[in-house]
């Protein structure tokens, strides 16, 4: 490329990159570049020639050239680091020869190209080292210089990554923590920070989109079940496959253990996902991706550093411009007296008096204050510099010095407590352990005014101290203003309200994933067809079921326990896998998840709340279950109970059995297919349809149950979102009132980003920050408020570093360096602490001088005993035992150290360690969950057991110490990082036992040093040393697990020999733990005499004697047998084995045994039924006055021709029949055959295959459809339709042939305008002449191919055909309402455009049947207007029958009904009233007995018209009918049984009688004859009774206005001449007095009549003086 050229291109290069240009274009242009021949061959020859231009014009101008090279390689390699770093590298090798030669002929070079050429050496040399450690891995992220801005403010960036970033679009630019100068403004600072800590949480969601799992988890088939309410607002429950783009994001609310295991979490949705939740498909399944990292804290710094004005960060001239000159704190400047007497030994309390504290001579010495040197350095820096930072090495008490200096100020408070502004010390820690930790220490010398945010916390000293704890007690409650205390107490009402509401609808919900709903839980979502079905289908067998009646769903599903146990082919069903056992209980291991919470968590809700909270929505559940549930999967196995009769190997198969069935149920509701609304329709018999597709429609009801729960909880959701987002700015205010009247405040580092808002209001003025080396510098940012005028940093950047997510941005941004660490650096004032109180000497040793220069021993660590059972305190076990990759490469296990480490772990358990003392540290979490598989709890329990990182600040007297590492490729991984050795090698007090691969190792510089310092003391070899507490000259070396089998019980292999209390000896080996023998069982048998007889005992030595259970012979007394009985027993109490020889009442012998109760019989008879069938049962029905059902078929002809299916009992013998099952397959209007059973015709079920070019109908094809409102679609070159899709053409059909050529080449055979047909005249030649119609085989015949099933017509056949209706209409001929059908196939032409018009008028005939069937909503709704009016006018009825009152309800608050469902309704509102006017010819006339016996009558019609299967039918209509006129009869004979007349004349009426009483009993139909022949028979006894004016002297009518008119209570009496007079009240005679119109005597005493007078039964029918029993009740 010549030269001019290649300075053109740069130019224009460099000024696009120089450009506002969009992000993405610049990238792609980049892309090119990077992979072009111009970077890599042309620039490195053109910057080759630049010493040897001749031109010296050419030569002057090389200085711009140069600048627009540099600017597109800084660019380049900024965004493509990784693939750009050689070529750029090679390039800028070449440029200072270029710059000297220029230089050297004359031209002047700018100092700004050096300078540019200064910062690309200095970016190159980064990414080359970076590379050369392995960590410049992809071009995932691109530079962003130092002092170059980005095109977005990082104020605006979202907090939540965009689709664009998950699919890789935008490729973020990112800066460097800058960590060896500092920072050119404040601005640069915050962006830089919030960058790397944003793209340390999104790059792992990145990686998930591209599959790249290294730090995400991918749950498919996420489902979310249910709205579960916290005190912090709505989550929800989800459920997802524990087998391993529209966004929506959520935190863990609660991640409870069990429902974990069901695959069950509580999330919590933001506030734009929950609104965009609300809109998606409320069965929608996703997929949920959840990252390692904490998004919590993230989301919160992140949100504080976009918050944080640039002016108001507080110490900006250290922690931007990293100045090292270090003010005292501004609150100094006024008054610096400190009083430290408190700290001063007690006889020096009175020497050490208030001082000066910025005049270091007036500083009491540290001997008056008990601290070491470098303590008093530190206590000095840190009251006396407005940035304090404080290092301490492991041991050297750093918390101890900390909390020395929280207590000086707490002294001193006056100094930075002005009494206009009362702001606490904040104390922040990175985990909730530490803070607890902190604290505690300040409890000590403060009893009050400690605030600790978080619920999060251990301490049983802080639980008093919570916010929340403190907020809720009644002294702060009491003090609050009354506005906050008001709307306090109404919006936790309100939220109160809310919560019941939805938490009922949510455990409905919940419900519904817990096992197998009832039927009756169904109903409503089941055809009223199904509901019957159902029922009906389910025959009782010739046993009674013993026990609880089974449920019909579980029958129906195949899972009834019964069957599992009795049928093979259910128990085939069930023969599925069991779900795993859980594994043997091992030791707790705190799982990452776990720590994570514990340590950062900022769920102020307290643990107690929430626990109580959680029991009453699991017992809420559980009370719920018990009425909705068929079949909970909580139920476990072995709560059914175990009957003593029952053998234990058949109640253990039972308990399998019922595993099986859960495990099956489990697998069914995990499964989405469903029936379809078409299969559910065609469905008739739900018996007959297979085990799987029973299922399916299970799930569809299920489904449908689901959708209606959650849309009721839809707007409860809201409201109570609403009403608890008003609570918590409340509680906001009343925690603000808390921390503003506190001395100290402690947080986590994640807590103050959270609350931070709250404390920019609490201003604290002092900020301790613990772990401070741990922390990511932009936490410890978010920490700060703009009011903090003293900071003091504590903690020690040798040992851990903060945690990034991301290890490229750890270490090639610098990420992993933290605020503390990053100002040591810089040079700003520090202490470091140097006297260690924890290790022993040989300990501390490996610290000292490889990690730390210096490091003094406390005398204190000088006096440790020495370990029991070991040569040495110190030891590191060699090994070359390979390791093994798990977690996809993720993690590593060794499990030769794992063996190792428990065997030592065990051995000294056996030195009587306590397992508290001992903790097993290991460096991967891999080789954690090995350890945790070969710890069992019982052996374990109490031994810690943690990761490094995850140990930090803590200590142990024993720590043994896994490294892992040990392989071919000698990669050490992360144990070459000194932060991490330092944390392994400082934890352990006095006794640490290493296990590694020295040789791979000793690689690494630091372990080489710390393996020669060993080897100075013979403190590292093959194997390690036991040594006998009791034989201390037997020693074992031990260098694998399985020596440690030399010494079993952790002494030696020689005999314990000790003589034991029951006169053995000790069994075991030498063991040094119990040397009393207090606890040792003895394995020995037994040597005691139990009974007179000499019997010894059985056990064992050490287990306590029991009775003696000897088998002896024995007579029982009762029966005289002799038996084999228990030698303790007493024959008296002893069950008698042998047969018994009773015989039964029924004359069948006893099945029992001797000593037990004779049973029932259940030998199997032959019964004779009323029906007239025999049917057989058990023998002790006869006793029980029951027969069984009968089983008989019916076979009775139907009104509709075909015989009744059911049986003689279901039928109630012939009196009310089963539905006909039989399919109609009648063909309906729309052209499909109804698949309902043979009755009257509903709308149609099939969905609606209606649809033209531009749509379909998705609706049922019984319902109307929606027009088409698209222009029609109908044109062709000579013609065009103007009218809309679904009305009539005006245009007429195009005869032209079609000109298009098809794919074969020939010509097409169709019209123009229309869809050409499939087949070809020449390829398909047979098939297209073949003769139908007559004109196929024309050469000019043009044919049209039917869409609707695909055959080929030919057109003036198939015009005449379709023109057939109008020219019979036109002929004034009847034509069908029906679709035109394919002349081959029948199939009903829906869709073709030749023939839209006749198709449109056709349709639109048959929209108007479909809306007269289903009729108009304002028909309907004057329908049930009228309906209504007439329930409400039958107020007596409604409260007399149950059945009208649901028909009210229905009416009422149904909103689907349609005027089928209102025609049902009308005729069964007409029944009732009849059977009300057939209960008022009984009226309140007594025989109690005989109405009695009508109601229970009139109680089986009753049921009948309540079936949710009562379509009145016409043979329902006519069994209703007939049983109703059955009734009326009844009803009439029974009202002339209670008249006077018939008491009068019943003995000679009762032929007659009895003949009517026969007919209306019988079994069987109620014919017409049946009727005839009784109402002839009433006549005739009517004619035979006497009038009632013979006995009364009244009439009828008289005598019922006298009853009606007097409405007393009581009943008539008559003298002893007939003179009728009535005794209210009870109607018992209690005052004598004389007859009005003869003076004989009436009434009596005590209840009895006098001599003489009786009842008058013939005034009211009744027979006894007691008040008549109401109606209506009965019927209920």
């Amino acid at each position: 490329m010549r030269k001019d050229m290649v300075e053109l291109l740069c130019l224009v290069l460099s000024k696009s990159f120089k450009s506002r240009a969009d992000r993405g274009t610049l990238q792609h242009l980049a892309g090119i570049i990077k992979d072009s021949g111009f970077l890599r061959v042309v620039l490195p020859h053109y910057l080759a020639g630049v010493g040897s231009e001749p031109d010296k014009m050419r030569r002057e101008r090389y200085p711009q050239h140069l600048e627009s090279i540099l600017a597109i390689l800084t660019q380049v390699l900024s965004i493509f680091p990784a693939s750009t770093v050689e070529p750029v590298s090679l390039l800028l090798a070449l440029l200072p020869p270029s710059v000297n030669s220029l230089r050297t002929s004359g031209v002047d070079v700018p100092a700004q190209i050096e300078e540019s050429m200064e910062h690309l050496e200095h970016l190159v040399s980064h990414l080359q080292t970076r590379s050369r450690e392995g960590t410049l891995r992809s071009n995932t992220y691109a530079l962003l210089p130092s002092a170059e801005e980005d095109q977005q403010n990082f104020r605006t960036i979202p907090i939540y990554p965009t689709p664009e970033e998950l699919r890789h679009e935008d490729r973020p630019y990112l800066r460097p923590n800058i960590t060896s100068q500092r920072y050119p403004n404040t601005h640069l600072y915050l962006d830089t920070h919030f960058r790397l800590l944003r793209e340390d949480f999104l790059l792992l969601t990145q990686r998930n989109t591209a599959k790249r799992l290294d730090d995400i988890r991918i749950y498919h088939d996420t489902k979310v079940i249910a709205p579960k309410c916290t005190n912090n607002g709505l989550a929800y429950v989800v459920q997802f496959n524990v087998e391993p783009l529209r966004l929506l994001f959520a935190t863990v609310a609660n991640r409870d253990p069990e429902d974990l295991k069901e695959g069950k979490i509580q999330i919590a949705f933001t506030e734009e996902s929950r609104k965009r939740l609300a809109t998606m498909e409320q069965n929608q399944v996703y997929m949920m991706v959840e990252t390692t990292a904490y998004f919590e804290a993230y989301r919160h710094v992140l949100e504080g550093l976009q918050e944080q004005e640039e002016d108001e960060l507080p110490f900006k001239k250290y922690l931007v411009d990293c100045n090292p000159d270090v003010e005292p704190p501004a609150y100094l400047h006024t008054d610096d007296t400190y009083n430290l007497s408190f700290k001063a030994h007690p006889d020096l309390m009175t020497k050490v008096r208030s001082f000066h504290c910025l005049d270091e001579k007036n500083w009491p010495t540290k001997e008056e204050l008990r601290l070491d040197e470098s303590q008093f350095k530190a206590f000095q820096l840190a009251l006396t510099k407005e940035l304090a930072i404080i290092q301490g090495p492991p041991g050297t008490g750093k918390t101890y010095v900390g909390l020395k200096i929280a207590e000086a100020l707490l002294a001193n408070q006056k100094l930075w407590r002005k009494k206009n502004d009362k702001a606490p010390i904040l104390v922040v820690c990175y985990t909730n352990h530490a803070l607890d930790q902190f604290l505690e220490g300040i409890y000590t010398f403060l009893r009050k005014g400690i605030v600790r945010v978080g619920s999060r916390s251990n301490s049983e000293i802080l639980k008093h101290f919570n916010l929340k704890d403190l907020a809720h007690r009644y002294e702060f409650m009491d003090a609050l203003p009354a506005n906050l205390k008001t709307a306090h107490n109404a919006i936790s009402r309100d939220v109160e309200d809310a919560r019941t509401d939805l938490e009922s609808l949510s455990v409905q919900l919940e419900c519904t994933f817990k096992g197998v709903l009832h039927e009756s839980v169904l109903q409503r979502f089941m055809s009223e067809q199904h509901w019957e079905c159902l029922h009906a289908g389910y025959e009782k067998d010739d046993f009674e079921c013993v026990g609880k009646k089974p449920s019909l769903i579980m029958e129906w599903l195949g899972l009834n326990s019964l069957q599992v146990t009795q049928t093979s082919n259910t128990q085939d069903t069930l023969n599925e896998p069991l779900l795993e056992h859980p594994e043997e209980s091992l030791i707790h291991v705190d799982e990452q998840a776990d720590l994570l919470e514990a340590e950062r968590d900022i769920d102020d809700e307290t643990k107690g709340g929430r626990e109580d909270h959680r029991k009453r929505i699991s017992q809420a559940v559980r009370e719920l279950e018990k009425q909705m549930l068929a079949m909970s999967l909580d139920e476990p196995e072995g709560a059914a109970e175990h009957n003593d009769g029952e053998s234990t190997e058949k109640w253990e198969y039972q308990r399998e059995q019922k595993k099986k069935t859960k495990n099956k149920i489990k697998q069914e509701l995990r499964k989405s297919s469903t029936l379809t609304e078409e299969e559910e329709h065609h469905t008739a018999d739900l018996w007959r349809l297979s085990v799987p597709d029973r299922w399916r429609l299970y799930r569809r009801w299920v489904e449908h149950y689901r959708i209606e729960l959650r849309t009721k909880t839809f707007h409860l959701e809201e409201q109570y979102q609403n009403a608890v987002d008003r609570l918590n700015d409340v509680k906001r205010q009343q925690n603000l009132c808390l921390l503003k009247a506190a001395l100290v405040i402690g947080m986590t580092t994640t807590g103050a980003a959270k609350f931070r808002h709250t404390l920019q209001q609490v201003r604290p003025s002092v900020v301790i920050v613990e772990e401070a080396a741990e922390v990511l510098e932009a936490h410890t940012i978010t920490t700060l408020s703009s009011a903090c005028q003293h900071l003091i940093l504590i903690g020690d950047h040798q040992q851990l570093r903060p945690s990034a997510t991301v290890y490229e941005l750890a270490k090639n941004f610098n990420l992993e360096m933290s605020m503390f660490e990053r100002l040591v650096n810089r040079k700003l004032p520090f202490v470091r602490l140097d006297y260690q109180h924890r290790m022993r000497p040989d300990i501390a040793r490996l610290l000292t001088p490889h990690i730390y220069s210096e490091l003094e021993n406390h005398p204190s660590v000088l006096e440790y005993d020495n370990i029991k059972g070991l040569i040495t305190n110190l030891f590191f076990v060699e090994h070359t035992h390979l390791e093994q990759e798990i977690q996809d490469g993720r993690s590593h296990q060794n499990r030769h150290e794992a063996e190792f480490v428990v065997a030592l772990c065990q051995y000294l358990i056996h030195q009587e360690y306590k397992r508290e003392q001992i903790t097993i540290l290991t460096t991967y979490t891999g080789q954690l969950l090995c350890l945790r598989k070969l710890m069992h709890a019982s052996e374990f329990s109490g031994v810690k057991v943690h990761v490094v990182d995850k140990y930090q600040g803590e200590e142990n007297d024993i720590v043994l110490l896994s490294l892992v590492r040990s392989n071919i490729e000698r990669r050490v991984g992360f144990l070459n990082i000194p932060n991490r050795v330092c944390v392994a090698l400082s934890r352990a007090k006095k006794g640490l036992y290493c296990i590694g691969n020295s040789e791979m190792l000793g690689q690494v510089k630091l372990w080489s040093n710390i393996f020669h310092t060993l080897r100075e003391k013979d403190q590292i070899g093959t194997a390690l040393t036991l040594c006998c507490q009791n034989h201390p000259s037997r020693q074992v070396k031990v260098s694998n697990a399985a020596d440690f089998g030399q010494a079993p019980e952790g002494g030696c292999t020689e005999p314990c020999e000790y003589r034991l209390d029951c006169g053995h000896v000790c069994a075991k080996v030498c063991h040094p733990y119990d040397p009393e023998h207090k606890k040792y069982e003895c394995f020995k048998k037994c040597q005691k005499i139990l009974c007179n007889l000499g019997h010894f005992c059985p056990l064992l030595c050490y287990q306590e004697c029991d009775d003696c259970k000897v088998l002896v012979e024995k007579i029982i007394p009762n029966c005289q047998h002799k038996q084999m009985v228990p030698c303790y027993k007493d024959p008296y109490n002893f069950v008698c084995l042998e047969p018994c020889q009773k015989t039964l009442e029924c004359g069948h012998p006893c099945d029992s045994v001797c000593g037990e109760p004779c049973t029932k019989c259940t030998v199997i008879i032959t019964f004779e039924l009323k029906c007239g069938h025999n049917q057989v049962g058990f023998c002790y029905y006869k006793r029980l006055n029951k027969k069984p059902d009968c089983t008989a078929p019916c076979k009775q002809l139907l009104k509709c021709g075909h015989a009744c299916t059911g049986t003689c009992h279901l039928c109630h013998q012939g009196s009310y029949h089963r539905d006909c099952t039989h399919r109609c397959e009648r063909l309906l209007i729309c052209s499909h055959k109804c698949q309902a059973p043979c009755t009257s015709c509903p709308p149609c079920g099939h969905k609606c295959e209606n649809r033209c070019v531009h749509s379909r109908c998705f609706k049922l094809c019984g319902q109307p459809c929606k027009p088409c409102m698209e222009p029609c679609a109908w044109q062709c070159p000579h013609q065009i339709c103007t009218k809309l899709c679904h009305e009539p053409c005006d245009r007429p059909p195009c005869d032209e042939p079609c000109g298009k050529t098809l794919t074969c080449g020939h010509p097409c055979i169709g019209l123009c305008g229309e869809k050409c047909p499939d087949m070809c005249r020449i390829c398909n030649h047979k098939e297209v002449t073949e003769i139908f119609f007559g004109f196929e085989d024309d050469p000019d015949s043009c044919f049209i191919q039917l869409q609707d099933c695909g055959h080929v017509i030919e057109r003036r056949a198939l015009d005449q055909y379709m023109e057939m209706d109008e020219r019979q209409q036109a002929n004034k001929e009847e034509v069908a309402i029906k679709l035109k059908e394919c002349p081959k196939c029948r199939t009903p032409i829906r869709k073709n455009l030749r023939y839209g018009s006749h198709i449109n008028r056709c349709l639109a005939e048959i929209e108007l049947v479909k809306k007269k069937i289903a009729g108009n909503q304002e028909e309907i709704k004057a329908k049930k207007f009228v309906l209504l009016e007439r329930c409400n006018q039958n107020i007596n009825l409604t409260n007399m029958i149950k059945g009208y009152s649901e028909i009210k309800d229905r009416l009422k608050y149904r909103t689907d009904l349609t005027l089928v469902d209102l025609w049902i309704i009308e005729n069964k509102m007409d029944f009732y009233r009849r059977i009300e006017k057939t209960l008022a010819m009984i009226g309140n006339k007594g025989n109690i007995w005989l109405k009695t016996q009508f109601l229970e009558k009139c109680s089986k019609l009753l049921e009948w018209l309540r079936s949710p299967q009562q379509r009145f039918t016409e043979q329902q209509v006519y069994d209703l009918e007939r049983e109703l006129q059955r009734l009326t009869l009844l009803a009439e004979l029974t009202a002339l049984r209670l008249t006077a007349q018939y008491k009068q004349t019943k003995d000679t009426i009762q032929e007659e009688e009895q003949t009517i009483q026969d007919a209306l009993e019988k079994c069987g139909p109620f014919t017409e004859d049946d009727e005839t022949k009784v109402k002839s028979i009433l006549a005739e006894i009517k004619e035979k009774l006497p009038d009632t004016v013979g006995l009364l002297g009244i009439s009828d009518e008289e005598r019922e206005m006298i009853v009606s008119t007097i409405q007393l209570p009581g009943h008539w009496f008559k003298c002893p001449n007939g003179h009728v007079y009535l005794i209210t009240e009870c109607g018992g005679a209690m005052e004598r007095t004389q007859c009005p119109e003869c003076n004989e005597a009436i009434g009596g005493s005590n209840h009895s009549l006098v001599r003489g007078n009786q009842l008058a039964s013939e005034m009211d029918g009744a027979e006894r003086p007691a008040w008549p029993t109401a109606l209506h009740p009965l019927l209920h």
